[in-house]
C-alpha cells in the first residue's frame, strides 16, 4: 500500500516526465508492488457525422494502433527511468473515445491455499464454463469482488493509509 500522498507524487513525476503532447491528459496512474499502470487520454477520431458505429469502432481500434505505434520510443524511456526510480514495472494504457485499452500489463503469480469448500467454487465454476483453470477461476472471483465492492475497498484503503500515517507519528522501532 502507498499512501495518497505517495500517489500524487507519483502521479505528478509522470505528469512533468511525460513528453509534452503525448496525451491530451493523464487519466490514471496506479501502482502496486510489481507495477504502476499509467493510462492517457488520446485524441479520437475524425469523423463525418453518417459514419456508422462500425466505422467508429474501428476508427478508434485504428488510432489506439497507431499511437501505440508511433509512441513506442518515447513510452519505453520514460518506462524505463521511472522503473529505475519506483523499482516497479511499468504498464501503459490509453482511453480513446470511451473505449480503455491496456499495452502489456503485468500478470503477476499469486500462490494461495484453499481449503475443500473454496477449491469447490473454482471447480464449479470451470465446469460452469466461466474458467478454464482454477487460477482462471479465481482471477474471475477477484475482478467480481472488485466490480461490487469498489466503494468498501475504498473504505479499506483509506483505512490503510490511516494506519500507516499513525505508524509514522510514532517512536523508531530501531
Amino acid at each position: 500500500m502507498i499512501t495518497s500522498e505517495e500517489q500524487q507524487a507519483l502521479r505528478g513525476w509522470f505528469s512533468g516526465r511525460l513528453p509534452d503532447g503525448l496525451f491530451l491528459e493523464l487519466v490514471d496512474v496506479t501502482v502496486d508492488r510489481e507495477e504502476i499502470t499509467v493510462i492517457g487520454r488520446i485524441p479520437e477520431p475524425e469523423l463525418s457525422a453518417e459514419a456508422s458505429q462500425v466505422e467508429r469502432d474501428a476508427a478508434v481500434e485504428g488510432r489506439i494502433a497507431e499511437f501505440r505505434e508511433r509512441t513506442r520510443d518515447d513510452r519505453i524511456a520514460v518506462a524505463r527511468e521511472a522503473e529505475r526510480k519506483f523499482r516497479r514495472k511499468v504498464s501503459w494504457g490509453v482511453e480513446c473515445d470511451g473505449v480503455r485499452a491496456m499495452y502489456t500489463t503485468v500478470s503477476a503469480p499469486v500462490m494461495t491455499r484453499l481449503r475443500q469448500p473454496e477449491r469447490q467454487v473454482l471447480d464449479t465454476l470451470i465446469a460452469g464454463g466461466v474458467a478454464r483453470s482454477r487460477s482462471d477461476a479465481l482471477a474471475w472471483c477477484v475482478r467480481l469482488v472488485q466490480k461490487n465492492a469498489d466503494e468498501w475497498l475504498s473504505d479499506l484503503r483509506q483505512s490503510l493509509e490511516d494506519v500507516q500515517k499513525v505508524r509514522a507519528q510514532g517512536p523508531d522501532t530501531d
